[in-house]
């Protein structure tokens, strides 16, 4: 009997160990909807993203609510462009595994429940890592001063260029 009993937990042991490394091997993550709060919405414009980002629109901004809101989803990899904003940004982690970089500083890891307050007109950048996708909301306050600047991509070398 007891023979039996760790030929079973070798077993198991041995399935287990299977399953880790083959997801070991898995290269990223992609988007599932399940548990989103929001759709996916639109592809973003290729001239300011590096891969595939997608976005939709919560809030559009008007004479009495001059706050556009969006929920942007990064699939594993993408990433915008550097940019900035007159009235700066808020964004709010809602999954997945992100990035942010101020020009100038070190890039933040954000996960789910993460904020980030980007000042105005603060060169940044913000997507996804590369093995995992990140969802968030971005809140793009005072649009009557200028709603985003778009730049120049982020390069490989600085996407890459994370500190852990």
């Amino acid at each position: 009997m007891q023979n039996k009993a760790i030929a079973v937990a070798a077993s198991a042991l041995q399935v287990v160990l299977v399953s880790v490394a083959t997801s070991a091997q898995t290269p990223a993550k992609p988007v599932t909807d399940s548990g989103a709060i929001f759709p996916k919405g639109r592809r973003a414009p290729a001239a300011n993203f590096t891969g595939t980002v997608w976005v939709q629109q919560l809030i559009e901004a008007d004479s009495a609510f001059n706050i556009p809101v969006g929920y942007v989803t990064f699939e594993p990899g993408a990433r915008s462009h550097w940019h900035s904003h007159a009235g700066g940004q808020v964004l709010l982690a809602m999954g997945g595994i992100g990035y942010y970089q101020e020009r100038g500083k070190l890039i933040q890891i954000l996960r789910k429940g993460d904020v980030v307050k980007c000042p105005p007109n603060v060169p940044h950048w913000h997507g996804a890592s590369p093995t995992e996708a990140f969802m968030q909301v971005a809140i793009t306050p005072n649009t009557a001063r200028g709603r985003v600047t778009w730049m120049q991509p982020v390069t490989d070398a600085e996407y890459t260029n994370v500190t852990k």
